[in-house]
């Protein structure tokens, strides 16, 4: 698929960090990623979800964090231990638009505001992942190799728990 699915603004990032990447572009109404996953034919343990996160107190703190769909981020402990906050949570989905320029679903790593950026170790266990593109319209696959060349990116151990069963 072509570059055309992805907003000008990842695309530059993209090759200014020579980052080897696929573009797979799907229905902005199936970019959700189980519901991508489940239309597309793509197993949950391939996707990745970037999720942006808020301390609760001023000065409000911001940062990204990739974990398996298969998995759930650790936010009460693990994240809040590594913002060094008393409190944290999930962003809205609008504080996330007002912050990334990017909708839930779409979210990718590649093109943030400068905040941190922390990846589950289960991620970098994987062959090959897909996240967000940028919009609703689109999705990466990359090696997870190729997410350290997003600078600051930190490999974190347990920074996501295994999802309850359903």
């Amino acid at each position: 698929m072509s570059n055309s699915a992805l907003h000008p603004k990842v695309v530059e990032v993209l090759h200014r960090l020579d980052v080897k990447y696929k573009v797979l572009e799907c229905d902005p109404d199936f970019a959700d990623t189980a519901v991508f996953c489940k239309q597309y034919g793509y197993l949950e343990e391939a996707a990745a979800n970037a999720i942006i996160v808020a301390s609760r107190h001023d000065p409000v703190v911001y940062a990204c964090c990739s974990v398996l769909a298969t998995t759930k981020l650790d936010v009460n402990r693990k994240v809040k231990e590594i913002m060094d906050v008393r409190k944290v949570s999930f962003a809205s989905a609008d504080k996330t638009l007002e912050l990334t320029g990017m909708m839930i679903g779409g979210v990718t790593p590649f093109a943030l505001p400068e905040i941190p950026y922390y990846i589950d170790a289960k991620v970098m266990e994987q062959t090959e992942v897909i996240i967000g593109g940028g919009n609703r319209s689109s999705k990466l696959v990359v090696e997870p190799a190729e997410l350290l060349k997003i600078p600051g990116a930190r490999v974190i151990e347990g920074l996501a728990v295994a999802k309850a069963p359903v």
